[in-house]
């Protein structure tokens, strides 16, 4: 993938989305902190704690996916859209570059992602986005309330942003990568802030679980 020259604009968007995501960083390592206090005192996570949970979305090929694919395996699941200009496809970038530098360890590791703009975001358009990316990923989509389930499930805000002129829109949303343990529990997150060794660590010590 060829990389983006750098501009104003481009700029402007990293400014708006790191803020996005500085938020949602804060939010995860706040509930991440919860659940692992619960834990070390043997008690049951709290509501807020609680990251994850089954789901049923649609395959880029057309078929259905259950989370009861993902059990008894680690994986790192972000949510995003085609549309979206820079990170979702930095991220997808990022994390098929993880992929290749785990090597033959990558095989114990799903890597989700699941849109959040199923408007447009058909099997179809999903399956052609992803081409550029490694083929391991698995693409998700469903009909919006589907989708706003699982949304709701890993505490993934996104919303609407209709353009000016209101003939089309973009969307904000959570930018952190959540790495869930094979039980499906939240383990850490990854972001696109941080230095490549960091996230790659992270994978690892998933991976080790």
């Amino acid at each position: 993938m060829a990389k983006a020259q750098n501009s104003p604009m481009k700029t402007i968007r990293l400014v708006a989305w790191a803020a996005v995501a500085v938020l949602a960083i804060g939010a995860a390592a706040m509930l991440l902190g919860e659940a692992q206090k619960a834990q070390q005192a043997g008690q049951s996570l709290p509501g807020a704690a609680r990251i994850g949970g089954p789901f049923e979305l649609t395959k880029t090929d057309g078929t259905p996916f259950s989370s009861d694919a993902l059990a008894g395996k680690p994986y790192a699941i972000f949510f995003g859209f085609t549309h979206c200009p820079d990170i979702c496809p930095t991220t997808l970038l990022e994390m098929s570059n993880h992929l290749k530098t785990l090597g033959d360890k990558a095989k114990n590791l799903n890597v989700v992602f699941v849109t959040i703009d199923p408007e447009r975001d058909t099997p179809e358009l999903l399956k052609r986005y992803l081409s550029a990316f490694d083929e391991r990923i698995i693409g998700l989509t469903g009909s919006g309330k589907d989708v706003s389930k699982v949304a709701k499930s890993y505490r993934v805000f996104y919303e609407k942003v209709p353009s000016k002129d209101g003939d089309d829109y973009t969307m904000n949303h959570t930018a952190s990568v959540y790495l869930m343990g094979k039980n499906g529990n939240l383990v850490s997150t990854l972001s696109f802030q941080e230095p490549e060794e960091s996230r790659q660590k992270k994978l690892e010590n998933l991976l080790s679980r």
